[in-house]
Formats: structure tokens, sequence, C-alpha cells
């Protein structure tokens, strides 16, 4: 694949990212495993720019958590408050469906294992389609900016372009700007040449 490209530290941060899902107990690998990856290097180019910007790992891991936990209903803050808006409350339906149906009824349910004669991975491998397409994107924008690496900053260039996966959405409702931020990265990396 496009791995023997990658710097010794975007091979890292991708390792952790992985590491990261089996720990939460969540396959496949998100776009959040990566941002929060990404972040978590603070020596790396794109963290010191999330980091400039303004983002924090505790509040993003926060809310991750509340797209994620909390039932699993999955929707964000501006899902909810649209929905309060039109007089729906969110909380009071989930409430009673856990009322009448149990604590993790919205949860979704984790099949059983099954047994093969053979073993055989993934198609995707631990990755979901859309955190393979931000590795995708990453390549795509290393090439777009004549680097023949693909290092942090392509992985969080990734993120953002292809922006509708939870890493995405999560740096929106913590007010960062995507566009904003690709911005940052860009100069960083004409700084840093």
């Amino acid at each position: 694949m496009m791995f023997e490209r990658f710097t010794d530290r975007a091979r890292a941060v991708v390792r952790s990212a992985v590491e990261q899902a089996q720990r939460d107990g969540r396959r496949p690998v998100g776009t959040e495993h990566l941002l929060l990856a990404v972040l978590a290097d603070t020596d790396a180019l794109a963290s010191r720019v999330l980091t400039s910007a303004g983002v924090d790992a505790d509040d993003l891991r926060a809310r991750i958590r509340r797209h994620v936990g909390a039932g699993g209903i999955g929707l964000g803050e501006a899902d909810a408050a649209a929905l309060r808006e039109i007089g729906i409350d969110l909380a009071a339906i989930v409430a009673r469906i856990e009322d009448n149906f149990g604590p993790d009824a919205l949860r979704e349910a984790v099949p059983a294992p099954r047994r093969r004669w053979r073993l055989r991975r993934p198609v995707g491998g631990p990755f979901s389609p859309r955190s393979r397409k931000v590795l995708e994107l990453a390549l795509r924008e290393a090439l777009r900016l004549r680097h023949r690496h693909i290092g942090t900053e392509h992985l969080l260039l990734g993120v953002l372009r292809e922006g509708g996966g939870l890493g995405a959405v999560v740096l929106t409702e913590a007010g960062v700007d995507l566009d904003d931020l690709r911005r940052r990265v860009e100069l960083a990396l004409r700084t840093a040449a």
C-alpha cells in the first residue's frame, strides 16, 4: 500500500490510532482515533498547529464520548439543539427508551464472533471506510504539495479534507474552522520548508 511513504512519526501515529481503537473496545479505527493520535504526538507539526488553533485533546475526547457513548445515539450538540428548537427533548426520549427497554437499548449490538475454518482478514483491515479515505486523502495531499513523504500534517489534512467523519465533526463542534485550520497547516509547512 502507501505505508512505505509514511514517515516513522506518521506510522507511529497510525499505530497509536489502532491501539486507541482497541483500548476503546471499538473496531474499526475511526477518523476520531486518527485525529487524537495526531494530537497526542506533541512534537509533530500537525499537533503544534492544532494546539495553536486552540484544540484541546481532553475536550475532543469528551465530545467523542458524547457521540459514541451515552446510549450511542450519535447526535452532536448541534443536532440536539436543532431538535430542541422544534420541541423535541432528546434526553427525555433517550430516558424513556432506556426505562422501557433497558440501559443499553440504544447501544449498537456487537455480533458474536463467527467461527471460520480459514482465518481471513477483514477487507478494509482495522480501518473504517472514512479512515481509509483519510489515509488515501493524506497521500493525495502529499502529492498535491509535491512531497515525497506522508507525515502527520498530511494525515491531519486528510481528516480535514474528508470532512464527514467524527474527527472533523468534533473539531467543528469545538469551534474550529476547518478551512482556517487547513490554511494554518499549509502555512506551517511552507515556513518549515
